[in-house]
């Protein structure tokens, strides 16, 4: 009887041993697991852009004056030549009583000097008769020999001289009466008073066919000369500008292929780099930080027929491709981690893990394409935590 009951005793300790055993043993952890493949791999940058008209022509005024209302809408289709609106000289000021005082009293001052200029026409007028009488005297008198040959020389001089001043004083009454016919029109016309005379016009044409895209002014006013008024353009002749950092610039090429998704369509457009311009410009990001940024112009390859309701200034998400290859064996980006300076990643041999190092060739967003240290078929530990290492015991999550 006492045997038994210590067997039993060892026993149920042994149970009690076993089970606190099992409990500090430890469990396999949970992890998500994917399958190294050979697949087609693109590697693609994706930013935003916006379309716009290839050629842009602003109609600007040649001259100041007062605009008449521009009929047309944004959208209207014009023809080259087509008159858009007309342009008016500007209206004269209107006098006020002051004014009007300065410009009658103006009037009157040239009324005054035209008089005095025509007075100084009579007198230059007598000077040069007198001084032709007196050369015809000393003419008669030097060849009876009693006047010298220089007294005759010095009165054809001053004749000529008076001569000189009678057509300058002549000049003088002409000046004097445009002067007085300009007072007297700053006097005559002014914006408070009707005029019967029609106002002389100047048309403003479109300068090719296409249809509106902007009005900067359409109501009537006093425009500027140079100011721009209408922009015209065809909007079924549209580009593509993308906006991309410029060390993202730097990968693209002229001729790249890009697509463009989110249009509105059902399918991506197909679309070819054309441009890369040289100079870059500073933006400000949505975080505040300033960004080099670089304007890349590409256009569309597919067919208009697809892309038509498309208009200037429509926004679209362009995908680039940088890259991209057939049968590329490849894993989740997510499944790398850094180890010595490289690469390396988590493999399943039965139920552990083992780390292996391997060479990466090309990334895309979610996809890495694998040079070395891995096989097709083999499965790898994506997003590998801390408690994952060497030898841990796993299990599919």
């Amino acid at each position: 009887m006492p045997w038994r009951r210590t067997i039993k005793l060892f026993l149920f300790l042994f149970i009690i041993v076993a089970i606190i055993g099992y409990g500090f043993m430890p469990k396999p952890i949970a992890v998500d697991m994917a399958t190294v493949t050979r697949d087609h791999l693109q590697v693609i940058l994706e930013t935003e852009g916006k379309t716009r008209v290839i050629d842009r022509f602003v109609v600007s005024s040649p001259i100041a004056g007062f605009l008449q209302r521009i009929p047309l809408k944004v959208g209207d289709s014009v023809k080259a030549g087509q008159v858009i609106t007309q342009l008016e000289p500007l209206p004269a000021r209107t006098l006020d009583s002051r004014s009007r005082a300065q410009a009658e009293a103006q009037v009157s001052s040239a009324q005054a000097a035209l008089q005095v200029a025509q007075e100084n026409v009579q007198a230059t007028a007598a000077d040069a008769d007198y001084a032709a009488l007196e050369v015809q005297r000393l003419k008669r008198l030097q060849q009876s020999g009693s006047v010298a040959k220089d007294t005759l020389d010095q009165a054809q001089a001053r004749a000529r001289r008076t001569q000189a001043s009678r057509r300058s004083a002549e000049f003088a009454v002409k000046v004097a009466q445009f002067e007085l016919e300009a007072a007297r029109t700053a006097l005559r016309y002014s914006a408070a008073e009707d005029s019967s005379v029609p106002i002389e016009k100047l048309a403003i044409t479109a300068p090719v066919p296409g249809q509106i895209l902007q009005l900067q002014q359409q109501s009537e006013a006093v425009v500027s000369a140079g100011q721009a008024l209408v922009e015209i353009g065809d909007p079924h002749a549209l580009e593509v500008e993308i906006e991309v950092l410029s060390p993202n610039a730097v990968r693209i090429k002229p001729g790249s292929r890009v697509l463009f998704e989110r249009w509105g369509g059902d399918a991506p457009l197909e679309g070819q780099v054309r441009r890369i311009e040289p100079v870059a410009f500073t933006k400000i990001s949505a975080l505040g930080v300033e960004e080099q940024r670089v304007l890349i112009i590409a256009d569309f390859v597919s067919a208009p027929e697809i892309w038509q309701r498309l208009g200037d200034r429509y926004r679209v998400e362009a995908q680039f491709i940088l890259w991209e290859g057939n049968e590329v064996l490849q894993i989740p980006a997510n499944a790398l981690f850094r180890y010595e300076n490289g690469w390396a990643v988590f493999t399943v041999v039965e139920d552990t893990v083992q780390r292996h190092r391997v060479k990466v060739g090309h990334r895309s967003g979610l996809v890495a394409e694998i040079v070395e240290g891995l096989k097709v078929g083999e499965i790898v530990v994506t997003h590998p935590s801390d408690e994952v290492g060497e030898g841990v015991r796993i299990r599919r999550r």
